[in-house]
């Protein structure tokens, strides 16, 4: 089966770059991380490219290089949607280079393809490409870093350890030091399996001690953790022990993340690579044919396997931090199949029949289960519920053409699966596009620009479910009785007019035209409140509603 690389490029820029601008800014982290690098290049302190700010206060959870990116991407594009979305969908692309790159050193071009395609069309990484999240660009430059690493360890060129050193370090900058604890887990294990003796695997891991190359990393990496902890005095601390150690044992205050059970990650593996996952069921009806090189076998293996093995070990889980591994699992994904034989007729025909009985039960659990909520929302002409339901038939259909063009030609092959992706794309495109009541606070933000101009804007007790409100007001607001764990240290750390107690909200009401957001959910609390009585609702939406004085 022969991909052009044409092909490959065209399908990357559909499934990262269509519809990037095309939603709004969502709620909780993409709003957190897009009003920090907003707030960051408007700042016009030099301080606060050091340490970040959300909401005017201090933000010290994660390193800056996302940070610095976007906020680059909003001094050239403009403080877009797009241009927020621009360096996840860049490392995406950059990730795809890297897949091609590998393979060409590898001699293996038709399996990079093969793998790029499996990589970008990914349901996971289809959605972290086109979200501002910190995880694609740890996913490009880990990626890069691991890449470098294996032909150091192959070929024994320096030149290849200094150049994984530098990504490393700029990975660390991107996500922290799990970069670095990723690396050193990938990385031993597969020198164990290239070290015949004790002796043997001593002399090789000495060889990452080049004085050369550690000095890369330390001049990339150190400056801004130097820098910060001059200017923040906890920052040590809260950064090292708080946001790593504590977290990585679920003891991190406060604690706002999901624990899980150790098998978390297992479905997710198959929902990031899907349809591709689907495939693995076809491979048992044919045989290997080639013989993979026995080291690259156990690089592949241990850089999917130990992230994961990290991943479900720690106390704090997330579907995101699955991203990392996809780009070289993807790749071994395509050697199995392309050293199968793609699994033959069958092997490429049981995956579609497979998806088409998958998608034929969900679209019987719609139909059988209406959603009053959905009746309301229209989707090209049609109910949200309505919309889903043919899409899911649409589905069903296209993975059985996939399944009869993966029988009657080789030539196409398992590439006819790619119709999935594309339709799957285009569903999840139009729902994003009317969804910004449920998403994002954009509709809130316009309304209170257009219907409460000159009032001071605040937010009852809750800032993560509303974060994208202060980067379409552009600026930051206040916090009524505050229980945000996104701002619990900013709050904690410094006297700051943002974060106001009841009283003083009290004391605001009398004294000036006042507008505030408060969560449909928080409502009967808010109602409990004596300075409620002096609100009333001026605007309702789909999550949540102004009251005014």
């Amino acid at each position: 089966m022969f991909i052009p690389l044409w092909m490959v490029w065209v399908i990357a820029l559909i499934f990262v770059g269509a519809g990037l601008g095309s939603y709004a800014i969502l709620d909780n982290n993409e709003g957190l991380y897009a009003e920090i690098s907003r707030e960051m290049l408007q700042s016009g302190d030099w301080r606060q490219w050091i340490i970040p700010h959300l909401n005017g206060l201090v933000y010290m959870e994660k390193p800056p290089l996302l940070y610095w990116l976007t906020a680059l991407s909003f001094a050239v594009f403009g403080e877009s949607e797009w241009a927020a979305r621009l360096v996840p969908a860049l490392s995406s692309l950059s990730c795809v280079g890297l897949i091609l790159w590998f393979g060409g050193q590898l001699q293996r071009t038709q399996t990079a393809r093969l793998a790029a395609l499996m990589f970008v069309s990914g349901l996971g990484v289809t959605a972290m490409s086109r979200t501002l999240m910190f995880d694609m660009l740890l996913t490009c430059l880990l990626t890069a870093s691991l890449m470098w690493a294996y032909f150091f360890v192959t070929l024994k060129e320096r030149r290849a350890l200094c150049y994984s050193y530098a990504f490393l370090a700029l990975a660390v900058l991107a996500k922290g030091f799990v970069a670095g604890v990723l690396f050193c887990a990938v990385t031993g294990c597969f020198v164990m399996t290239q070290s015949s003796s004790v002796r043997k695997l001593l002399a090789n891991v000495s060889q990452f001690f080049d004085k050369k190359a550690i000095g890369v990393f330390l001049l990339i990496a150190l400056p801004w953790h130097v820098v910060a902890s001059l200017i923040e005095p906890i920052f040590a601390w809260f950064y090292f022990i708080n946001e790593h150690v504590l977290r990585f044992l679920g003891k991190r205050e406060p604690h706002d993340y999901y624990a899980g059970a150790w098998w978390y990650y297992l479905p997710r593996m198959v929902i990031y690579l899907f349809p591709w996952s689907f495939l693995l069921a076809g491979i048992f009806f044919a045989k290997r044919v080639n013989q993979i090189h026995k080291p690259l076998q156990w690089f592949l293996s241990f850089a999917w396997i130990m992230p994961v093995l990290f991943f479900s070990n720690s106390s704090a889980k997330a579907n995101y931090y699955l991203v990392a591994v996809m780009p070289l699992a993807s790749f071994q994904l395509a050697i199995l199949f392309e050293d199968r034989q793609y699994g033959g007729r069958w092997g490429r025909m049981l995956p579609g029949l497979l998806l088409t009985v998958l998608f034929c039960l969900l679209t019987g659990f719609v139909f059988s289960h209406p959603q009053e909520k959905l009746q309301s929302i229209r989707i090209l002409g049609l109910s949200a519920q309505q919309f889903v339901s043919y899409g899911l038939i649409c589905l069903s259909i296209l993975a059985a053409a996939a399944s009869w063009l993966a029988w009657r030609t080789a030539k196409i092959g398992i590439l006819g699966y790619l119709l999935l992706p594309i339709a799957t794309l285009f569903i999840l495109l139009n729902i994003l596009h009317v969804s910004d009541e449920s998403t994002s606070t954009r509709p809130i933000a316009d309304a209170l620009m257009n219907e409460h101009a000159g009032k001071k804007i605040m937010l009852f007790q809750v800032f993560e479910d509303q974060s994208s409100l202060t980067f379409y007001l552009k600026r930051p607001v206040y916090i009524v009785e505050s229980r945000s764990n996104d701002l619990f240290w900013g709050n904690k750390l410094h006297n700051n007019n943002i974060v106001l107690s009841a009283s003083e909200f009290d004391a605001m009401t009398a004294a000036e035209p006042l507008a505030i957001v408060v969560m449909n959910r928080d409502i009967p609390l808010f109602k409990t409140k004596s300075y409620a009585n002096t609100m009333k609702v001026a605007r309702r939406f789909a999550n949540a509603s102004i009251f005014v004085n």
